[in-house]
C-alpha cells in the first residue's frame, strides 16, 4: 500500500501514463499521444458536442443511443437524431483512434447493444484528476492538514476556469459545471485558511480568485478582512466588509451572516 505522502504524486503521474488527455476546464483541448488535436481535425460540431458529453456523463451508468440524441438535439426526427448520432460517433473514433481496424470496438467508447459509455479509466481527464485531488485533500484534513494543502493547492492549480465554456447554454453541461465550481471554491477556501498565519497575502489572493468566479461567496470575504488584519492593513479589512454588504444586498436583498458581522465588529473595536 503507497503511503499518504505518495499519493498527489500518484494522482498527478497518471496524466504521464495515459495517452489520451483531456482539458475542459476554461477551455476543452484533447490531446492524444502528446500531440494536441486540431479543431479542425474534428470536421464537425456535433463530433465534438457528443464527445463533450461523453465526458459529461462518464460517471452514470450507459445510456441509450435515444436517450443521447434528445439531451443533445432536442426533439429532431428520429432519421435526423440517428443521422447525427452516427456522423458525430465516426468522427469521434477516427479522430481519438485513428488506426483502430473497421469495426473493431473501440477502446475509449464502449457500446452494449444501443447503449453507450465512456471508458474513463483509459482516459485522463483534469476534473477527474481535479475530483481525486480535493477528495484525498478532505479525507487527509484532520489528520494531515499540510499534506491536503498541497492537494488542494494542485486542484487550485489545476482549474483553469469553468466547465466546457463553450457550452454554458447546454442544459446538459450546467450540473457538472456546478458541481465542479462548489468543489474547487471550497477546497479554496480551505486552502486559503490554513495560509493566513503563515501567508495572507496568498489567502487573499486566493479569496479574490474565488470572488472573480463567484463574487458572492461569503466566505471569502471574511478570509479577506482576517487576512488584512494579519497584515495589520484594518483599512482594506473594513473595505472586504462593505463590499460584502454592497455584493449581498444588491444580488439577493440580504444582509452578512452573523458571523461575518461579528468579525467586523471585533475589526471596528480593535484600537
Amino acid at each position: 500500500m503507497s503511503l499518504p505522502e505518495n499519493h498527489i504524486e500518484t494522482i498527478l503521474k497518471r496524466k504521464e501514463e495515459t495517452p489520451l488527455k483531456i482539458d475542459t476546464l476554461g477551455y476543452f483541448q484533447v490531446m492524444l499521444q502528446n500531440q494536441i488535436i486540431p479543431d479542425s481535425q474534428w470536421k464537425r460540431d456535433i463530433a465534438v458536442q457528443l464527445f463533450q458529453f461523453f465526458i459529461t456523463i462518464r460517471n452514470q451508468r450507459a445510456l441509450h443511443k435515444e436517450q443521447i440524441i434528445y439531451q443533445l438535439w432536442g426533439d429532431v426526427s428520429q432519421e435526423a437524431g440517428s443521422r447525427n448520432f452516427k456522423a458525430a460517433l465516426h468522427n469521434i473514433l477516427k479522430v481519438i483512434e485513428p488506426d483502430k481496424p473497421s469495426r473493431s470496438p473501440s477502446q475509449y467508447i464502449i457500446r452494449q447493444g444501443l447503449t453507450y459509455r465512456f471508458n474513463k479509466e483509459a482516459i485522463w481527464i483534469d476534473i477527474d484528476c481535479l475530483d481525486e485531488l480535493i477528495t484525498f485533500g478532505n479525507q487527509e484534513l484532520h489528520q494531515n492538514p499540510s499534506l491536503a494543502a498541497t492537494a488542494y493547492q494542485h486542484a487550485a492549480e489545476l482549474y483553469q476556469g469553468i466547465y466546457l465554456p463553450n457550452r454554458i447554454y447546454e442544459d446538459w453541461a450546467a450540473e457538472e459545471r456546478e458541481r465542479i465550481q462548489v468543489l474547487v471554491l471550497g477546497a479554496m477556501m480551505t486552502l486559503a485558511k490554513f495560509k493566513i498565519k503563515e501567508n495572507p497575502m496568498e489567502s487573499i489572493r486566493l479569496a479574490k480568485r474565488t470572488l472573480s468566479i463567484d463574487a458572492t461567496w461569503e466566505d471569502a470575504y471574511r478570509i479577506q478582512m482576517e487576512a488584512y488584519m494579519e497584515e495589520g492593513n484594518r483599512p482594506m479589512a473594513v473595505r472586504a466588509y462593505r463590499q460584502c454588504q454592497q455584493i449581498l444586498q444588491k444580488e439577493f436583498e440580504i444582509d452578512p451572516l452573523p458571523e461575518t458581522k461579528a468579525l467586523f465588529k471585533k475589526i471596528s473595536e480593535i484600537e
